[in-house]
């Protein structure tokens, strides 16, 4: 049994609002308060995830000219670095938790990823 079941898709649709929910929610949450690097590591990264996704070849990219491949690669990453940061750089209370529950989000999704079939594959 397979228990990949997030597609391309699925995660395409997911982008967007991921993106903006990591610009917003440092000011909703009033991140910030054990580190300054709270709130704006979450800000960069939003921001950074919101180019990413306008810039990956799938549904809703707008410009797309990096594969998904890459994508992925730069999700997983930057769970990594959000299951690192609240250890590496002292964070505590609702700092800890925002990013050690997002890191487990992105980490969860990117390994739950469902590979697409090559049309060879689908033969």
């Amino acid at each position: 049994m397979n228990i990949r079941f997030v597609t391309k898709t699925m995660h395409a649709y997911l982008d967007y609002p991921v993106a903006f929910g990591l610009i917003a929610l440092p000011m909703l949450l009033n991140l910030g308060q054990s580190s300054p690097l709270a709130f704006w590591l979450s800000v960069v990264t939003g921001v950074a995830a919101l180019i990413l996704t306008i810039l990956t070849d799938h549904e809703t990219g707008l410009i797309r000219v990096l594969p998904y491949s890459f994508h992925l690669i730069v999700d997983f990453a930057v769970g990594v670095v959000f299951l690192a940061a609240p250890f590496a750089l002292g964070f505590s209370g609702i700092d800890f938790a925002y990013y050690i529950v997002n890191a487990l989000a992105v980490l969860t999704v990117v390994s739950l990823h469902k590979p697409e079939m090559t049309e060879a594959q689908a033969a």
